[in-house]
């Protein structure tokens, strides 16, 4: 079993209309045994800026805190807070600054740029960037959520309806993946608000 696959977890982002989607499952396991059925893998950088971390939830961890410091300091020395775009440049160089002994991480950075223009992204655990236009996954569902993403997505949704279908996405991808599940988190970002949302999923 590889190190990223330890605790299992899923990972999914989204975009819509001037809006996105980030949405995550909640067990941590240590390989086959389920530790916890209420883990956070997505935080809130800053309103406009979230963070997922698949992989060892450990590194994981490690990673958000060492993330935060670099915002507090660039927030102290810019005083504004950082673009998706400049936080994901960010992540990157802190991973692959480590890249003879890397963070177990998969990461993905979903957020609002200029003009309310949605940007996501997701890297390898040496920060090399994968840039999307539609959606981005991580974790051990990985290859389930690829498939439902595929068939799920429109272009231009609306927040509720992008809402609607990376939830499907999410729990119909984990339910085929025994290392990930019991549940999910799903924020749906606009220019205006956040939507936190728990799911309720299979819990087995």
């Amino acid at each position: 079993m590889s190190i990223f696959e330890y605790n299992g977890s899923a990972l999914v982002s989204m975009v819509g209309k001037n809006c996105f989607a980030i949405a995550s499952d909640r067990r941590l396991g240590v390989q086959l045994q389920t530790i916890a059925t209420d883990f956070q893998r997505i935080s809130k950088i800053h309103d406009r800026v979230f963070l997922g971390l698949s992989g060892l939830a450990t590194d994981a961890q490690t990673l958000y805190q060492r993330l935060v410091f670099r915002h507090k300091l660039y927030q102290l020395r810019e005083e504004r807070d950082m673009k998706p775009e400049t936080f994901a440049n960010l992540v990157s160089a802190l991973l692959y600054e480590k890249r003879f002994g890397p963070y177990f991480c998969q990461p993905v950075i979903a957020g609002l740029g200029d003009e309310d223009k949605p940007f996501i992204c997701t890297m390898d655990s040496i920060g090399a960037k994968e840039l999307a236009k539609d959606f981005v996954v991580a974790g051990t569902a990985s290859e389930s959520l690829y498939g439902a993403c595929e068939s799920m997505f429109k272009e231009d949704m609306e927040p509720e309806e992008l809402f609607e279908t990376v939830s499907q996405a999410l729990l119909s991808s984990v339910d085929r993946d025994c290392l990930s599940g019991w549940g999910g988190h799903v924020y749906v970002v606009t220019p205006t608000e956040v939507k936190e949302r728990i799911l309720k999923g299979r819990m087995d």
